[in-house]
């Protein structure tokens, strides 16, 4: 795609219309309004152009007061915290200062004739497309963008910001995206920019065919509306980005337990064996799924009604895996089959999309014996009506349809699909397929969780989904797994890489399908082993794909090493949630990137597959035959969690680790509670989750838990605190270390 910088006018300030204790507006050369307006966090809207079409609630945050200067001729100033948003007027222009240091400007790529050679801020002379660009020094990396698949510095990529039935993660397609990008700095702080659209975004970040000294974006809507942030790292633009957005919802304990599916259970009964068998072979895990269709007819696939040719008795086979102390995930999509008789209630009440006569628009899916994904175990889904949740009436419906599956025994809901809104198709809101199609994920995935806030047994609080599909405010509905990666090395790295490109566009929550959902042979076992080890330190795991994903499916040795592994998985609950209430206060994802976790070491950027699980934990995936991977250790010191050696940091080490074993460092300072091992979340005392405290070395960090408390204590040390039935458990130098009871 190239950018053609012609086919845009050239935005300027002609003069000021006034200031309000917010911000203020403009008048500009296009006649198109130019507002700027102050949000909490650093951060600063900038907006161009009409503002008729609805904007879905992808913004959340409110307003704040700033400081508005205008320093000299056509040049005005906006400050708020240690944020400040500077314009130039002649052509437009942006700065954006964290405590007076700019850390992102306007593009400076200039034509030989001294314009810049794609514009600042740009409009097609017929409206409706916009562009932006700004400045990047030479090595600037850009993370964000979403759920992408490939390398994580997005710099010198043409990215696009449209969510799509992905099939795979070996694309650049995306089945989670969001328009927000943002990059480390080069010393003075960090910077952000979100575009606040649910149109199609192309991002050219330092793509050599635009500029590669610069990040640009192309915007497919009525304006262009840019969120700003400054902040001192990356952190703090994750904070506000996600003050702004919305924070991540909590997740109930028991969905951070093993989720156990395939596609699919052909019965009943098959489903039921299968959570007795997991008890007897006692495989830890918490939720069983019953996927596509595994509850509903083919012909009609979800309308509500279980498949009346196997589920005779769907409360006794929901009560039967209940009494395994397994809860019931079902399949799900926002699709009705033209077979089915509620396509015709629900098109007689107007609740499908239309066509722009009218009528119900009727998608189809690719039957090309050449592209469709179907074959002899996906077979084709029906054509099939699609549910407008841009309408009010039709939103309510849907949600409290939900009520005669909760009642019946389920627990969660897995929310599939929502990528293929039509270009053409018409909404209740008014708005066509293409401004709808990236945000319908939003709608669809908010339908679903309020329907399981509303009508879940109250002790499955708080609300979740399983989903599939995101934009912008999702993480407000968590949770999403990582779509359908090929069951191979490459598809382990990349579901990795999009877990935590999700996690750095503030979304916390992560998951993938372990063995990987598809390929031309099943998984060897040493592939499972190692995705369910790397799982672990995700948010959430799930085995899933087609044909058996149980760990016994894999031999002796392999559900052995699994068992273990999941006891572990089980015993770090307590770790996992004090990571996920500071993700609910600050977006800080629980699975946290190189260049997020250590903005500062720029060395770490290239090891794109290893994370920080939390601020304790340096896991390291082996992502290839054979157990070897290469870590490179951040600074510090950091204990070995297979040997307990004690490892210098700033330095990159080989490790080759047996079947049994995986990568993970303990970072020297910190802490790690854990619980006992159990079965289920349910065999877990929620007045006493905590049996164990390991201490990496002298505390340098404090921990606070009714159960364990680390504090600074005199001479700049800290006391390690612990309740009755806590055993602290000393790793390294202990001399010195203050412990005693609480």
């Amino acid at each position: 795609m190239l950018l053609d910088p012609a086919a845009y006018l050239r935005l300027e300030i002609e003069g000021s219309l006034g200031a309000t204790s917010t911000g203020a507006s403009f008048a500009t050369s296009t006649g198109d309004m130019l507002e700027v307006t102050a949000y909490a966090g650093g951060a600063f809207r900038v907006r161009l152009g009409p503002n008729t079409r609805p904007d879905y609630g992808l913004v959340v945050g409110r307003t704040r007061a700033c400081t508005t200067s205008q320093p000299g001729p056509k040049l005005w100033s906006f400050a708020s915290g240690d944020a400040t948003l500077e314009l130039a007027g002649a052509p437009l222009r942006a700065r954006i200062l964290h405590k007076g240091t700019p850390v992102l400007t306007s593009i400076t790529d200039e034509h030989f004739r001294g314009w810049s050679r794609l514009p600042t801020f740009g409009r097609a002379p017929r409206g409706g497309l916009w562009t932006a660009a700004f400045a990047l020094e030479s090595g600037e990396a850009v993370y964000g963008l979403g759920e992408k698949f490939g390398p994580l510095d997005k710099r010198g990529q043409l990215i696009h910001s449209q969510v799509e039935d992905a099939h795979g993660v070996n694309t650049g397609l995306a089945y989670k995206n969001t328009p927000f990008a943002w990059g480390p700095g080069s010393g003075g702080g960090a910077w952000g920019v979100l575009v606040h659209t649910p149109g199609m975004v192309t991002h050219g970040v330092g793509h050599p065919d635009w500029s590669h000294r610069s990040y640009a974006v192309v915007v497919d809507d009525e304006a262009l509306d840019l969120f700003f942030f400054a902040a001192g790292a990356p952190a703090g633009i994750l904070d506000a980005y996600t003050a702004l957005t919305g924070r991540p919802a909590p997740v109930p304990r028991w969905s951070l337990g093993l989720w156990v599916s395939r596609a699919y259970y052909k019965t009943p009964a098959e489903a039921v064996a299968v959570a007795q068998k997991l008890r007897e072979r006692r495989i830890p895990c918490d939720v069983l799924t019953l996927d596509g269709r595994a509850a509903w007819k083919v012909e009609t696939r979800f309308n509500f009604e279980w498949d009346p040719d196997r589920f005779a008795d769907p409360r006794g086979t929901l009560a039967a895996i209940h009494a395994r102390n397994l809860r019931v995930c079902v399949w799900e999509y926002p699709y009705v089959s033209v077979r089915a008789r509620l396509f015709r209630e629900l098109a007689a009440r107007g609740y499908l999309l239309r066509t722009a006569s009218g009528d119900p628009y009727v998608f189809d899916w690719d039957r090309s014996p050449a592209t469709s994904p179907f074959g002899d175990v996906l077979t084709p889904l029906p054509e099939s009506g699609i549910v407008d949740f841009t309408n009010p009436e039709a939103y309510a419906w849907w949600r409290d349809a939900h009520e005669r599956l909760f009642a019946d025994g389920v627990d969660v809901i897995k929310s599939d699909f929502g990528e293929h809104v039509p270009d053409d198709a018409v909404a209740h809101s008014g708005d066509w397929g293409r401004r709808l199609h990236n945000v319908y994920p939003l709608l669809y995935n908010r339908c679903i969780f309020e329907a399981t806030a509303k009508f879940q047994p109250e002790g499955d609080a708080p609300p979740i989904v399983w989903s599939r599909a995101a934009w912008t405010g999702s993480q407000r509905y968590p949770v999403g797994w990582a779509g359908d990666p090929q069951s191979d090395w490459e598809g382990l790295a990349a579901s990795i890489r999009g877990g935590l490109s999700w996690g750095m566009t503030g979304n916390p929550y992560h998951s993938s399908d372990i063995g990987g959902f598809y390929g031309s042979s099943q998984p060897t076992p040493e592939l499972y082993v190692r995705w369910l080890q790397a799982s672990v330190f995700f948010s959430h795991m799930r085995v899933h794909g087609i044909g058996e994903r149980e760990p016994w499916a894999f031999g002796a040795e392999a559900e052995g090493i699994c068992r273990k592994w999941l006891a572990f998985r089980y015993r770090l609950i307590p770790y996992l949630e004090s990571v996920i209430a500071e993700a609910c206060e600050t977006g800080m994802p629980v699975m946290r990137a190189m260049p997020l976790a250590f903005p500062g070491n720029p060395l770490l950027r290239a090891y794109e597959t290893q994370f920080m699980c939390g601020d304790a934990l340096l896991v390291a995936p082996i992502v290839r035959a054979g157990g070897e991977v290469e870590i490179a250790l951040p600074p510090g010191a950091w204990f070995d969690l297979n040997t307990r050696q004690r490892v210098p940091g700033r330095q990159v080490v080989r490790y080759r680790a047996k079947l049994d074993q995986f990568p993970v460092f303990a970072r020297e300072g910190h802490a790690l509670p854990l619980g006992r091992a159990v079965q289920h979340t349910g065999e877990i005392d929620a007045a006493k989750p905590i049996e164990l405290l390991w201490v990496f070395g002298k505390p340098a960090a404090a921990l606070a838990h009714p159960q364990v408390r680390i504090e600074p204590a005199d001479g700049g040390h800290f006391a390690v605190r612990v309740a009755p039935g806590v055993t602290p458990e000393l790793w390294g130098d202990a001399a010195g270390i203050d412990v005693g009871a609480l």
